[in-house]
């Protein structure tokens, strides 16, 4: 038998070993079954390897749920059997087109951009998911940078991507969503590659991160498979299950949950646009089970007009990211029948990394003291990503509650690494455990709570805003001289942009020029939100101390960080 390859993980680096793949089967066999080598025989030989690939879950939901409804998209239904089918023909139709290159979706949670999930790798190609709300200069950067062969495009993005081909030096191949798309899907013919490597590349995620430029947050098969697998058991997800789409499916790949609610043979139920009155009636209409979304999205449906409390023995699991959900949202959603659980991940790790695991024995402490337990960022998740609080020397700090340090992973669900940049990949895991830029404690009992933000980096919504790269877009403006852009509270968003600008001498303009101006080259949402103008307060070196811009604006607010 020749000799294989087999690909590990150290932290964020990949490294390989050359195995004797008869030695290694025979070996692995021995251990499981105590049978001596040399006795194995026959048995060993009939052992196989098989790669893990997130898209695994629809082949087996189609054999052994085929004929269960799995997708609701409006008024339309689609079976197991019909999703697989679909995905197989979207391959098809990909593969020549693509030729190689990644596939990027411009979508909103459409039962497109769900098939798009296991249609593209098994067209053998990367996944590039790109968020909605931003700017056609972003959107060509990510296009550009991906090298995207193919951009599939819901019709209401037509005036956002003729403006982004327009520009573009190459141009990908456009599917607009609706006829088109439907007549590449009949006239295709079905195919199902599977990657001979779970280490292969299976989607690429942009992330703001705190430079000007976004990163391509590169996954692999294996780490989904696996991500997706500990979200079907820290959720609870079942055949019987009812999953509506509140959380972006181009986050993270929806925090990996297109493969989770396909491997429990759920039913996925598509919801283009969070309206809370559309929450609702698909709740109740639908008879919905688990959700997921930023603080934001508990609120719209906690004081929805529509909002009333589900019929006694009826639970919606919620699972939050983002930011940690106040005692006073996690009070009013237990009291609408919601079940909420605190999660916190980066997009270089898949979503969720660490679970706010809940204890029975909690259940009997006071609600205060529960929703204070409840919005701790918690334990690392069940796939065995490892969670470390670490001090500038890299040492482990105590568990006492008290003492700061830097939030660390390690484990299957952290990135492969960034696209064409080695030098921040090595950077992010210098020994192999990701340094988030999140600053926490560890208390007593092992649980991880968030204590600041070591990065520039905004979260407006569960959306990541580079503060960087909004004081970058200020200062192109021809009257400011200096720009310094924070986090200030938000009601509503958690926290927003806020920006203090200096002027050169003898300009002028208006806090909404800068928000207009600011608005025409990134997303609005990244747009400050308010403008104050004057001098900067700086060190004796130069440097511009935000942390004196904070403090005054956070004075007699609780501090929300994700």
């Amino acid at each position: 038998m020749p000799a294989t390859t087999v690909v590990a993980r150290r932290g964020a680096q990949p490294y390989c070993h050359q195995y004797d793949a008869e030695s290694l089967v025979d070996v692995g066999a021995a251990l499981r079954t105590g049978i001596p080598r040399d006795r194995l025989g026959s048995v060993a030989a009939s052992l196989s390897y098989e790669p893990l690939t997130p898209t695994a879950y629809l082949d087996r939901a189609a054999a052994a749920h085929g004929d269960r409804i799995g997708v609701v998209d409006g008024d339309r239904r689609w079976t197991y059997a019909q999703l697989h089918d679909r995905c197989t023909r979207l391959a098809g139709a990909l593969a020549p087109l693509a030729d190689g290159r990644p596939v990027a979706v411009l979508a909103p949670n459409v039962h497109e951009l769900l098939e798009a999930n296991f249609g593209v790798p098994w067209a053998g190609v990367p996944l590039v998911a790109i968020n909605t709300r931003l700017s056609a200069n972003e959107v060509g950067y990510i296009l550009e940078h991906s090298r995207a062969a193919v951009l599939i495009h819901h019709p209401v993005f037509d005036d956002l991507v003729d403006a982004v081909l327009a520009a573009a030096d190459a141009p990908p191949h456009r599917v607009r969503l609706g006829e088109r798309y439907e007549e590449l899907l009949n006239d295709a013919e079905p195919l199902h590659r599977t990657p001979d490597d779970e280490q292969a590349l299976l989607s690429i995620n942009y992330t703001s991160g705190t430079t000007g430029r976004p990163k391509g947050v590169m996954y692999s098969h294996r780490g989904a498979y696996l991500q997706s697998l500990s979200m079907v058991g820290h959720t609870g997800l079942s055949p019987s299950s009812v999953h509506l789409w509140t959380l972006p499916m181009f986050h993270c790949n929806g925090w990996c949950f297109p493969w989770a609610v396909t491997a429990a043979a759920a039913t996925h139920v598509c919801l283009p646009k969070v309206e809370p009155a559309e929450v609702w009636r698909l709740v109740r209409t639908e008879s919905v089970t688990h959700l997921e979304g930023a603080p934001t999205v508990l609120s719209m449906i906690a004081y929805a007009s529509d909002a009333s409390p589900l019929p006694a023995g009826r639970t919606v699991r919620v699972a939050v990211g983002g930011a940690p959900p106040s005692p006073a949202i996690l009070r009013r959603m237990d009291e609408l029948g919601f079940d909420v659980t605190h999660l916190y991940g980066l997009t270089e790790t898949y979503g969720p990394a660490m679970i706010c695991d809940w204890r029975p024995e909690w259940s009997f402490l006071d609600v205060d003291e529960q929703a204070k337990l409840k919005s701790r960022q918690g334990v690392g998740n069940m796939i065995s990503c490892a969670v470390r609080v670490l001090d500038p020397e890299g040492r482990d700090v105590p568990a006492d509650g008290a003492t700061t340090g830097q939030i660390a992973l390690r484990g299957n669900n952290v990135m492969l690494g960034y696209l064409d940049d080695p030098a921040a990949t090595a950077a992010a895991a210098p020994d192999g455990w990701f340094r988030t830029g999140d600053l926490g404690v560890v208390h007593p009992d092992g649980y991880v709570e968030l204590r600041d933000r070591s990065k520039d980096v905004i979260i407006s919504g569960g959306e990541n805003i580079a503060s960087v790269e909004v004081e970058q877009a200020i200062m192109d403006h021809p009257a400011v001289l200096e720009a310094a852009v924070i986090a200030v509270p938000d009601s509503r968003w958690g926290e927003v942009p806020a920006a203090y600008v200096t002027l050169h001498d003898g300009a002028s303009v208006t806090a909404a020029e800068i928000i207009e101006h600011v608005r025409g080259r990134l997303a609005r949402f990244k747009a400050p939100k308010s403008v104050t103008f004057g001098e900067l307060p700086k060190t004796s070196t130069g440097k511009v101390q935000k942390y004196v811009l904070r403090e005054k604006a956070w004075t007699g607010h609780d501090r929300r960080i994700s």
